[in-house]
């Protein structure tokens, strides 16, 4: 988890503590011991609090409702079981992905045996439009929210999750190991990496908007 810090608010008292400190020093050996352990404490004080505070803050993760789940109409219900986990939807949208967007973001799984279904299933032909699946992507927020996220929607292998975890999203809403309905982020990094894939500039001209975000 990443801990957010001011460092412009926390530079300038600090450098005018030290300042202090170096003026005392030249003055005051025994007074210059004295308040440098308390400074110290001071600024031990601040950093434990603002660990403390982040550790037990929000935390982000990926959710995407892939193609059969969107043309299922399961959108409602996932979105019911995420509201009532306690999790808050903070951006999302709905995006086409393209060949390479796809390879890109499934990158990690080139080397396995199913990374070319994964390719074609996540951008395959809907008979309707003739055009690549769209899945809808979002920012979940909650505390621990990647570890809640990846136990609702539970293994990856729907047929295994409808007999181990049959309240799961994936048991409700999926097929098997590729048409498991919803994706999430495995790990914080994980999270990040993705946030940033989808809904960062660095993805413009590989994921075309099917509408704007919502």
């Amino acid at each position: 988890m990443l801990f957010l810090f001011n460092p412009i608010a926390f530079k300038i008292p600090l450098v005018t503590c030290f300042c202090s400190l170096a003026i005392e020093m030249t003055i005051h050996a025994d007074a210059f011991l004295t308040k440098f352990l308390l400074y110290f404490l001071l600024v031990s004080d601040y950093f434990s609090c603002g660990f403390a505070s982040n550790a037990s803050g929000k935390e982000k993760t990926l959710a995407m409702i892939k193609p059969d789940g969107l043309s299922g109409n399961y959108t409602d219900r996932i979105k019911n079981l995420i509201s009532d986990s306690g999790f808050t939807i903070c951006k999302e949208r709905i995006i086409q992905l393209d060949e390479e967007s796809v390879m890109s973001f499934y990158a990690e799984h080139s080397s396995r045996s199913f990374f070319g279904s994964l390719v074609k299933y996540m951008t395959r032909l809907q008979q309707s439009t003739f055009s690549s699946g769209p899945v809808l992507l979002m920012i979940l927020e909650k505390e621990n929210a990647v570890a809640d996220w990846r136990a609702l929607i539970g293994p990856t292998d729907a047929s295994k999750a409808k007999v181990t975890h049959p309240h799961s999203i994936r048991a409700l809403c999926g097929l098997d190991s590729e048409k498991n309905c919803v994706h999430g982020s495995d790990s914080p990094q994980s999270a990040q990496r993705e946030i940033s894939f989808f809904f960062e500039e660095k993805i413009s001209g590989r994921i075309v908007p099917k509408h704007d975000e919502l």
